[in-house]
């Protein structure tokens, strides 16, 4: 089977192509005739049919999805007339920008697939350290690729070892149709190094296990796929809840339409994890969309740390990750009967998801601005030669979730230390006691820092894997951040249990009773140790932005002393809640 699916993946890597999402004959990555037309969202019906009237051609939306959401619109212009349609839309206001209908293609190498259980590329990034403190839980990454084996619907199958990964919604814009199937491997084998279902005792695992997977099909079964269909994916991904997004593609020209589309992700705070490309071996520059600014562009490095021979490099890079010889589980013979193994590809398709789950692992731990993931994953890179080369160096992820973990224990534990003197301080002038009550402090540490901060040194991949992850996330987490782990990050973004919220809540329900009385104040004094820190720390998304964070914080650090302050202090000399 080995044998067949080497043999066929070389046929339609190599074979001259027929198909309409293919190149032309003369190698070009140009689609002979076509315009892609980014119409403004708000033009009518008529406006379409006018601007077909003037550049004499009628127009097709890009997809079904485009109708209602971005208004893309194809133009069959036949290729002798494109110079001039391009013309007379350049000064048309209702289009907001059009150019030749190019193509882009998965950014891979292909090797012999090969069965294997070995993936020196996790070891490498420091995984098993890593799963003691993230396995990504509550962060959502988009797959804009060929699809994803996460179904089984019709010929199509879900993947063995992505049995108990979580996937969710997507869209085939390939076919324009809801259904993200893979019916070229390179997708799902992406998908694998990301989240591949992992300790189950089969196959390989995956790096942040626990995020959810939002497949989406831009790539057909040959690999290629058109400027305009990825551009819609990764908006779709976007307002499909996505925070990170993988290109594991590129092409070679650059597309205004699709760096609008990058760029509309970062303006909603999605990070973007892009392929450098796989031009080493002939321009070596980095590729579209991983040289849109702001993109993490991504490297590839072999089994020596050596920048790959394939790889791309230039200024744009930012971080370096395992490209070579990444084995995953994928499907064969176009996704059907079931077929699947266990391949070994080469390319920066495989070193950027490694960033790209790496950044989910963070973002789990309650870092949720990109702007701070980004610099977090670039701060603990090992540091290796050129910029140029591995940018800020090769991802270590296991020191990025230790780093983040351990820096935000240590500044909650502090602020606790802190509020506490200041509290008993302001009780004692007061001339009234402070109340002594083990269920007051026991609050106060599942506000602030958890209830078993040091859990991730008792805790590993085992217990993470089988059933005890979602416990563990919970006693080594402050009430604050459950949301994440239970809800998902975006409503992280509200900050509902990181403020003055649930201490105020349990005190309406029960102040007037002594039991309730220290745990209201205890949640208060943790609620405040936490808000300090995020305050500080600012690497928390808000709504309203890090300057309304700040004050929105503040307040609610002000809210919750003066709760604590009212709850924890008593008249009775005993310390007793009265």
């Amino acid at each position: 089977m080995l044998t067949a699916f080497a043999t066929a993946l070389a046929v339609e890597l190599f074979a001259p192509w027929v198909v309409a999402d293919e190149p032309d004959d003369d190698g070009s990555d140009f689609v002979a005739g076509e315009i892609a037309i980014d119409v403004r969202d708000d033009a009518t019906a008529a406006d379409i049919a006018s601007i077909a009237a003037e550049v004499g051609a009628p127009l097709r939306p890009n997809s079904t999805w485009s109708v209602t959401h971005d208004r893309l619109e194809i133009a069959d212009v036949g290729a002798t007339r494109v110079a001039d349609v391009l013309e007379v839309l350049a000064h048309d206001p209702r289009v907001e920008s059009a150019e030749p209908m190019t193509l882009v293609r998965a950014s891979f190498v292909p090797d012999d697939p090969l069965y294997g259980s070995k993936q020196w590329h996790l070891q490498r990034v420091g995984a098993p350290s890593a799963w003691s403190y993230s396995c990504g839980r509550g962060v959502t990454v988009a797959v804009v690729d060929t699809g994803v084996a996460c179904f089984d619907r019709g010929p199509f199958s879900r993947g063995s070892d992505l049995v108990g990964t979580r996937c969710e919604g997507g869209w085939n814009f390939v076919d324009d149709s809801p259904e993200a199937f893979d019916d070229h491997g390179h997708g799902t084998h992406v998908a694998g190094t990301i989240a591949q279902t992992t300790n189950n005792g089969v196959g390989t695992a995956g790096l942040a296990y626990c995020a959810t997977l939002l497949p989406v099909k831009v790539l057909g079964r040959h690999g290629f796929g058109r400027v305009t269909h990825v551009a819609e994916g990764i908006r779709f991904a976007v307002q499909g809840g996505a925070q990170i997004i993988n290109l594991s593609l590129g092409g070679t020209v650059k597309s205004r339409i699709v760096g609008d589309a990058v760029r509309y992700a970062l303006s909603r705070g999605v990070i973007v994890v892009a392929a450098a490309g796989n031009t080493g071996r002939s321009t070596g520059k980095v590729g579209w969309p991983a040289a849109v600014p702001g993109v993490i562009a991504v490297s590839a490095t072999d089994l020596d740390d050596h920048l790959a021979s394939f790889s791309a490099r230039g200024p744009e890079i930012v971080l370096a990750a395992p490209g070579v010889a990444v084995t995953q589980q994928t499907i064969c013979n176009g996704g059907r009967d079931k077929c699947e193994l266990f391949a070994t590809f080469d390319g920066t398709s495989m070193a950027s998801p490694h960033v790209a789950a790496a950044a989910a692992m963070v973002m789990a731990l309650g870092v949720t601005e990109p702007a701070h993931v980004k610099d977090i994953l670039a701060d603990s890179a090992r540091k290796r030669g050129e910029r140029a080369q591995f940018g800020a160096g090769i991802l270590d992820v296991g020191a990025a979730t230790s780093q983040v973990y351990w820096r935000h224990l240590g500044l909650r534990a502090m602020a606790l230390g802190g509020l506490t003197w200041l509290l008993v301080r302001r009780i004692r002038r007061a001339r009234v006691h402070l109340v002594r009550s083990a269920s007051a402090w026991l609050a106060a540490l599942v506000a602030s820092v958890g209830i078993l901060p040091i859990g991730p040194l008792l805790s590993g991949l085992r217990a993470r894997a089988n059933g005890l992850s979602l416990a563990a996330d919970l006693v080594s987490r402050p009430l604050g951040e459950w949301d994440i782990v239970l809800w998902g990050s975006p409503v992280h973004k509200g900050l509902l249990l990181a403020s003055a919220l649930p201490a105020l809540v349990l005190a309406a329900l029960g102040f007037a009773r002594p039991s309730v009385r220290p745990v209201v104040g205890g949640l208060a004094l943790g609620s405040a140790a936490l808000l300090g820190q995020m305050m500080g720390s600012g690497d928390v998304a808000f709504f309203g932005g890090p300057t309304l964070l700040r004050v929105w914080a503040g307040a609610n650090v002000l809210v919750c002393l003066w709760l604590a302050r009212t709850a924890l202090a008593t008249t009775s000399p005993n310390g007793d809640a009265v």
